[in-house]
C-alpha cells in the first residue's frame, strides 16, 4: 500500500491512498497460476508432499525388515530340519544303526511335517525316491534349472537358488548321507533336499504392503482435506487483513480487521490493528495540523499581501512605514514557523538527549533567565540537590515558556515562582504564578496545537506555547499537569517526567 499526503495551494491536506499492484514478471518469464501463489495451496500441497514422503519411507522400511524377517525365518527352518536329520543316526523299529539311505529317508520324512512352503526331498542311488506332500508338485522337481543346480550340490552338499518361470525364488539346501555298518564302512550314500518357496511368504506380504499403500493413500487425501480445512481457518484473519488493506481510502482509516482467538495469528490481527490505529492517528493529526498550519498563516500572508498592493512606491515615507510593518509581520510569521517546526521534530526519536543532571542548578538557571521576562516578584520554590536524567537544554525551553505565559497573564509585582522535587522515581517542575489563571474546563484543550484560552488584550500568541510544553514531556516520557495554584489566585502548570526515562506519565 502507498500513502501520499501533501498540501494543496488552498492549504487543505489531501490523502492519496493507493494499493500497489504486483510487479509484472521479467521477460521471458511465464506468470504462475494464481491457485500455485496461494499459501493455502503451498501449505496443503507441503504437507501431502511430506505425508507422503513419511508413509513411503515407513512402509519401504516395513518391506525391507519383514523382507529379511522372512529370510531368516526360512533359513532358521533350514537349519533346523539339518539339525534334526544328523540326530537321526537309528532305527526307531530295531534301535540299531541305518544300514541304508532309503530307511533312513522313509524315517525322517515320516516325522517331519514341512510349512506350506517347504518340500523334502530324498534321494538314494540318484533318484528321487521320496518327497513330501506340496502344492507345488513335480513340475519342480522336473525344472531343468532345479535339475543343473542339484548335480551341483549333491555330491559336497550345500546352498543354492534358482528362479522358477510359475513359483519365483526358490532355495536349495542339499545335505549328503551315509550309511555305515558296525565297522565304520559306507554301505550306503544319497542326499535329502531341502526346497523352500520363498515367494509364498513374500506374496503375503506383498498382499500386506498393498493394503498399506491404499490406507496410505487414504490418508494421505484425508490429511490434505483437513490442512486444507485447518490451514483455511488460520489464514482468514490474514484475508480479512488484505481485503481490510484493499478498502482502506482517504475516509476510510477507521476500518479494523475483527480478532478472534488467541494465538499467532490473533496477535498479528491486533499489531495490525494497533498499527492501522497509529496511522489513522498520524494521518488525522496531520491534516489538522496543516490545517490550523494554514489558517494561522493565511492572515499575515494577507495582511502582507494587502500592504504591499497599497504601498505608493513614490511616497518615501509610505514605503518606510510599510517597510516597517511588514518585517514586524514577517518576525511573527517566522515565530509560528519555527514553532511548527520544533513540534514536528518533537516526534523524532533524536528530539531529546539524555545526560545527567544536578536538578537544583537546573531549576536556578532556569529562574536567572527568566528574571529577564518581566518585572515580576520571581520567587524559587524549592529545588533539591538530586542528580536525574533529563535533555537539559529542551526542559529548561519548555520552563521558560511556562514562565514566559505566567508573564503574559500577570501584572507588574505579581508573584511568579518557579521549582523542582522528586517523589520518588518522578520528577517535578513546575511554575506558578498569581495572575488570571485557566479555567478547569480549558486546561486540556490549551495543550492541544492553536488552543487558547481567555487571554488578555495584545497578545498575539498562536496557541503553541503549551503545546510545545507538552511535546517535549511527552518526549521525555511524561506529561503536563495544570492545577490551581496554592494560594490562590492563579494556576500552577507541573511538568512531571520520570527520574531515570523509565516511565510514562498521561497528561492530566
Amino acid at each position: 500500500m502507498t500513502v501520499r499526503t501533501g498540501v494543496t495551494t488552498a492549504g487543505t491536506t489531501t490523502t492519496d491512498v493507493t494499493s500497489q499492484r504486483p510487479a509484472a514478471p521479467a521477460a521471458g518469464q511465464r506468470p504462475r497460476p494464481q491457485w500455485l501463489r496461494s499459501v493455502r495451496t503451498r501449505i496443503v500441497v507441503t504437507i501431502m508432499v511430506l505425508t507422503s514422503l513419511a508413509m513411503l519411507g515407513a512402509g519401504v522400511v516395513v518391506y525391507a525388515l519383514e523382507s529379511d524377517r522372512i529370510d531368516q525365518r526360512a533359513r532358521a527352518q533350514i537349519e533346523q530340519e539339518v539339525a534334526e536329520l544328523r540326530e537321526l543316526s537309528h532305527d526307531p523299529l530295531t534301535g540299531e544303526r541305518f544300514r541304508d539311505v532309503q530307511r533312513l529317508l522313509e524315517v525322517f520324512l515320516s516325522r517331519n511335517v514341512p510349512d506350506d512352503d517347504e518340500m523334502l526331498v530324498g534321494y538314494a542311488e540318484g533318484d528321487a525316491t521320496l518327497r513330501t506332500r506340496n502344492r507345488h508338485g513335480e513340475d519342480v522337481l522336473e525344472d531343468p534349472a532345479y535339475r543343473s543346480e542339484l548335480e551341483r550340490l549333491i555330491e559336497d552338499g550345500g546352498f543354492g537358488t534358482l528362479q522358477h518361470d510359475r513359483y519365483g525364488e526358490i532355495w536349495l539346501t542339499v545335505v549328503p548321507m551315509q550309511t555305515q555298518d558296525a565297522a565304520g564302512r559306507t554301505t550306503d550314500s544319497g542326499a535329502l533336499a531341502l526346497v523352500t518357496f520363498l515367494d509364498d511368504e513374500h506374496e503375503e506380504l506383498n498382499r500386506t504392503m498393498t493394503t498399506y499403500a491404499v490406507v496410505a493413500f487414504v490418508s494421505v487425501l484425508l490429511i490434505a482435506l483437513i490442512a486444507a480445512f485447518q490451514s483455511g481457518r488460520l489464514l482468514a484473519p490474514l484475508r480479512r487483513l488484505r481485503e481490510t488493506a484493499e478498502e482502506i481510502t482517504e475516509t476510510g482509516l477507521d476500518r479494523r480487521i475483527p480478532e478472534s482467538g488467541n494465538d499467532d495469528i490473533t496477535a498479528l490481527t491486533r499489531t495490525i490493528n494497533g498499527m492501522l490505529d497509529r496511522l489513522e492517528s498520524a494521518f488525522v493529526g496531520q491534516r489538522q495540523f496543516l490545517d490550523d498550519a494554514g489558517h494561522e498563516l493565511k492572515t499575515p500572508l494577507t495582511v502582507l499581501r494587502g500592504h504591499l498592493e497599497l504601498v505608493d512606491p513614490t511616497d518615501t515615507a509610505d514605503v518606510a512605514a510599510t517597510r516597517e510593518l511588514l518585517l514586524e509581520e514577517v518576525d511573527r510569521m517566522g515565530r509560528l514557523v519555527g514553532d511548527l517546526i520544533l513540534l514536528a521534530k518533537s516526534r523524532r526519536p533524536d528530539f531529546v538527549t539524555l545526560e545527567e543532571v544536578d536538578l537544583a542548578d537546573l531549576t536556578e538557571t532556569v529562574l536567572a533567565k527568566a528574571r529577564a521576562l518581566g518585572d515580576r516578584e520571581w520567587v524559587l520554590d524549592e529545588a533539591p540537590r538530586e542528580t536525574v536524567s533529563l535533555d537539559q537544554q529542551r526542559i529548561t525551553q519548555a520552563m521558560l515558556q511556562l514562565a514566559d505565559n505566567a508573564v503574559k497573564h500577570t501584572d507588574v509585582g505579581d508573584t511568579v515562582a518557579v521549582g523542582s522535587a522528586v517523589e520518588a522515581d518522578v520528577v517535578r517542575l513546575w511554575v506558578r504564578d498569581s495572575g488570571d489563571g485557566i479555567p478547569p474546563a480549558d486546561r486540556e484543550a490549551v495543550l492541544e496545537r492553536f488552543a487558547r484560552s481567555r487571554v488578555r488584550s495584545g497578545d498575539e500568541g498562536f496557541g503553541l506555547g503549551l503545546s510545545i510544553v507538552a511535546a517535549i514531556a511527552d518526549a521525555h516520557g511524561g506529561g503536563v499537569r495544570i492545577e490551581d495554584a496554592r494560594p490562590s489566585p492563579g494556576v500552577h502548570v507541573e511538568i512531571r517526567v520520570p527520574r531515570r526515562g523509565e516511565q510514562t506519565w498521561p497528561r492530566s
